[in-house]
């Protein structure tokens, strides 16, 4: 007997089979072999070592249902119950392919088919989970790469599409100067070729372009390059305003960049620049007539103010105001008042120094500052020039307006080191020249402050008396020269002054109109007359005066109405008096206002009759029932010839139109002879007699009814 040593020595030679055999047990596939009744004839080593199956579960003679079972054992992921899937597999005819089975471990095994000729078959299966996962790696990684590829073709689509799409100039540089990417903004924005510049494209090259084609600030190449140079060297961010000599202007934000380079984006302001500057301009200038406005009057005074102080020059400030304006405004219209404030500044530019300046603070308010000035009479010198020059007449689409200014002026830094000191008191000279009579010019005075701070105390004082019960009504009788009666009676108002006393109308009248306090004052005269006449015997008349303030009220019919109602007296009785301002303000309105009484029933007079120019045309308007002839025609009857035809003509004027001629201020014998001769029908003053309280009224004049003018009624003025 050979032992084993010798055997392994000494190999029996293999069979032909065993040959075969041993060849399909080291396959890396593994391998069934079965018969037509699905049984294994043969199962390979791999095949179990795939599957993890002992020699004894393979043994020939197995069922192949058996196998499959095990393989769902497994885990086999199927889509059907198992008894189906088992059924499908070995209840049919065998076809030749290829099944990838995975299974809930994650392993993919593949097993191909090849049916044989006596009905059994032959089955291969690999595990092929490695090279799935490679292929699925692979796939993943390539899908991810044609990701990138399209992601980055659509950044570089909308990278492009972005820079050139915006409304800025957008250039890269390197640290050599040269242009890595510019946007079609860029180019255009410089008037460059599209096909010269590109990436490489040196910034000398572009410079030369744009000197070329005049894109280009107002320096030379030189200069511009070193500027660029800096700015690009700098490797700090800068913004430039860039104004080119084709008329652009660009702003230019320079970012660098860590390799030295710069990134910048350049924007057209040309726009928004001549935006700014006309907003600059209008925040600082009358957009009528286009001169300076407070804002830039304050800064030049100030700066005026700052410069001259230790030069010892001097800044005069003229403060304007034009006389008649209201009435030419009120007469032609708004449009035709615009265009004369227009001419009004084009003379006041024509009287002035470069160095001076101009200012509309408003309506018809002008302020001059005139600086520097070495001496007050330049100030003089000017104001007379300037009350010259508006004085003359202005032609207004085909008429003749005349106007007037009146100036106060004050000089720094003697009147005030600060422009709103200068101009209050500048302001306070203006208040004295219009009391003076307009047409005049004043320098203020010290003084005037005082006066100012007295018109303020009485401002606060008006305000109160009429809740206080200060007021008071005096009457002045009106007397008819033909019957010799006293025909009505004249309402005028006093101020008993708890401090001062009576305070004349004179002063605290035009203070009224001035603050607007005529209005609720009319309305209580309206009212206490009403009331008082109402109580007197016979049908005398009361006269109220309405001032143009009143006028513009639109609740003055109401008043009126309201008073003869609660009242009781008559509307016959009631004489409204208004003067032509009235009219020169809104005439067609104040027209039907006074058609509106006289349809109630109450008269109407025209009071200071001839102080204005067109008080004929009012006549032909509307139908007064009285002119009032002024007290200045009255005075000088005797002495000049002129008032004695002015007064002759008014009354055979009214006596033609069927209007009663009154003459105001009466005061002389001669006065009273001269208006009886010439026609007029009554007479008011104070040879008849001086206002007096109702009361007064009362006891010497309603009991009677025929007055005759005896020395005894004559009151001394």
């Amino acid at each position: 007997m050979v032992d084993s040593t010798q055997r392994a020595i000494h190999p029996e030679p293999v069979q032909p089979a065993g040959l075969l055999e041993v060849a399909l047990q080291n396959l890396s596939l593994g391998l069934t072999i079965f018969d037509d009744k699905r049984a294994i004839l043969f199962c390979n080593r791999r095949y179990m070592e795939i599957y993890g199956l002992s020699p004894e579960q393979v043994k020939p003679g197995t069922l192949l249902k058996d196998m499959i079972q095990h393989r769902l054992n497994l885990g086999l992921k199927i889509s059907v119950p198992s008894e189906e899937y088992i059924r499908e597999h070995i209840g049919t005819a065998l076809q030749a392919g290829t099944t990838v089975q995975e299974f809930t471990d994650g392993r993919i095994i593949a097993y191909t088919i090849y049916p044989m000729p006596n009905g059994g078959g032959m089955a291969t299966h690999e595990d092929i989970t490695a090279r799935e996962e490679m292929s699925a790696r692979l796939q993943r990684q390539y899908e991810v790469g044609k990701a990138q590829e399209e992601d980055l073709r659509i950044r570089h689509f909308q990278f492009d599409t972005a820079i050139n799409n915006m409304s800025q100039g957008l250039c890269f540089f390197d640290a050599a100067h040269r242009l890595i990417v510019c946007n079609d903004r860029y180019i255009d924005m410089y008037d460059l070729s599209h096909d010269r510049v590109g990436p490489g494209t040196a910034l000398t090259e572009i410079v030369d372009m744009r000197f070329e084609a005049g894109s280009f600030p107002a320096m030379t190449r030189e200069e511009y390059l070193i500027w660029r140079a800096n700015v690009a060297v700098s490797a700090e961010p800068t913004d430039s305003i860039v104004e080119l000599r084709n008329g652009r202007t660009f702003k230019i934000r320079h970012r660098p960049m860590p390799d030295g380079g710069w990134v910048a984006t350049h924007e057209d302001i040309t726009e928004q620049r001549r935006s700014e500057v006309k907003i600059e301009y209008m925040a600082h200038h009358d957009a009528l007539t286009d001169l300076a406005n407070r804002v830039l009057l304050n800064e030049r005074l100030e700066h005026a103010l700052g410069a001259r102080i230790h030069r010892e020059e001097i800044v005069a400030v003229h403060h304007l105001d034009l006389d008649h304006f209201k009435a030419v405004n009120d007469t032609f219209g708004h449009p035709a008042g615009d265009k004369l404030l227009k001419l009004v500044a084009d003379r006041l530019r024509g009287l002035v120094r470069a160095s001076d300046t101009i200012a509309r603070m408003g309506g018809d308010e002008f302020v001059i500052v005139q600086a520097p000035i070495k001496d007050p009479s330049e100030a003089t010198s000017l104001a007379e020039r300037i009350i010259r020059s508006i004085g003359e007449p202005f032609e207004i689409d085909g008429h003749q307006a005349v106007i007037g200014a009146s100036i106060g002026i004050a000089v720094g830094p003697g009147d005030g080191l600060r422009p709103d000191r200068l101009l209050r008191n500048a302001d306070l000279a203006l208040y004295r020249a219009k009391g003076d009579g307009r047409g005049v010019f004043r320098f203020f005075q010290p003084a005037m402050d005082l006066q100012m701070q007295t018109r303020r105390l009485m401002e606060q004082d008006l305000r109160k008396a009429l809740s206080s019960g200060e007021f008071e009504l005096y009457y002045q009788p009106v007397v008819n020269l033909a019957s010799n009666e006293v025909s009505g009676f004249e309402a005028l108002i006093r101020w008993n002054h708890p401090q001062h006393g009576l305070v004349s109308p004179g002063t605290f009248i035009p203070l009224a109109e001035e603050i607007g306090f005529i209005v609720p004052m009319g309305e209580w005269v309206i009212r206490e007359a009403c009331a008082t006449a109402a109580k007197w015997p016979g049908d005398a008349r009361v006269a109220v005066n309405i001032s143009a303030v009143q006028f513009r009220n639109p609740g003055l019919l109401q008043v009126i109405v309201g008073a003869l109602a609660a009242s009781g007296l008559h509307p016959a009785r009631l004489e409204i008096e208004i003067t032509e301002t009235v009219l020169l303000q809104n005439k067609e309105a104040t027209l039907a206002v006074l058609h509106q009484l006289r349809g109630l029933g109450v008269r109407i007079a025209l009071d200071d009759f001839g102080t204005g120019y067109s008080s004929l045309t009012y006549l032909q308007s509307f139908p007064f029932d009285k002119i009032k002839i002024d007290r200045s025609f009255v005075k000088d009857i005797t002495e000049n010839s002129g008032s004695l035809n002015i007064v002759r003509a008014v009354a055979a004027l009214a006596s033609g139109m069927g209007m009663t001629a009154t003459a105001e201020g009466v005061e002389t014998r001669e006065q009273l002879d001269s208006i009886t001769s010439e026609g007029c029908t009554e007479m008011q003053g104070f040879l008849f007699s001086k206002p007096l309280p109702a009361r007064e009224i009362e006891r010497l004049f309603l009991p009677e009814r025929e007055v005759q003018p005896a020395p005894n009624r004559i009151v001394a003025a």
